[in-house]
């Protein structure tokens, strides 16, 4: 699927914490099309006329699923570009968004138990499966979700809206239960499953690096890490 460019205006902005905020778009020209487990570049140029050099963007998993009329994308100020989103975006607001981008379920892999990993904000690309037909074709999937507190857990509605029925969802709150253990997850689920891991760069890594010490092959361990 060739990237695309959209026109496109902000309808809802949430601000659920200090520095976190969950944004729904609509496409001002043409529907959206992407897949689920893709992710899209913002840009703010106020100049840009959708012709010429893209500009200056930053990429965002997609969390909302292809039949959604809106994208959402939930994003943490930690740079000058999401700075410059929490000071500038309203209600309203016009943006440019590319996409898709990446190919993060298409790539192949088992979907009998496979394992789905997610800290934070992490879950964001999950969510897009998770609420897809698609993901109805997963045979017992298990969900390993883990969040600062349960507040952190703003994705509830998402989550109890997931297709599969037969999925096993665990969640770990690090105020409570502490961080998630990948040692323990993998000793549940053992070396013939798929992998996918989502959230910070370090979670990411290191549970990567122990899935390989374990044996698990290289093309059983996928990630979202395009950042």
């Amino acid at each position: 699927m060739m990237a695309r460019k959209y026109l496109s205006e902000v309808v809802s902005l949430e601000n659920p914490f200090e520095g976190i905020f969950t944004v729904a778009l609509r496409p001002l020209e043409h529907p959206y099309k992407f897949s689920p487990g893709q992710f899209l570049h913002l840009a703010l140029d106020k100049e840009y006329d959708g012709s010429g050099q893209w500009p200056e963007s930053r990429c965002f998993s997609m969390q909302s699923n292809p039949k959604e009329d809106l994208i959402r994308i939930t994003y943490s100020v930690k740079g000058p570009f999401t700075k410059k989103m929490e000071n500038h975006l309203k209600v309203h607001s016009e943006v440019w968004l590319k996409l898709p981008y990446g190919d993060l379920f298409e790539q192949n892999h088992s979907k009998k138990n496979t394992v789905f990993i997610a800290g934070g904000t992490g879950v964001t690309p999950f969510l897009s499966l998770f609420t897809d037909e698609s993901f109805r074709n997963y045979e017992q999937p298990k969900i390993y979700l883990g969040f600062r507190s349960m507040a952190f857990n703003i994705y509830q509605k998402e989550l109890d809206s997931i297709c599969n029925k037969t999925s096993i969802i665990s969640v770990k709150y690090q105020d409570t239960e502490g961080i998630l253990d990948i040692d323990a997850i993998f000793r549940e689920n053992g070396m013939e499953n798929s992998y996918f891991i989502s959230g910070p760069p370090i979670m990411i890594g290191a549970f990567k690096q122990y899935l390989l010490a374990k044996g698990v092959p290289k093309s059983a361990i996928l990630t979202d890490d395009w950042e």
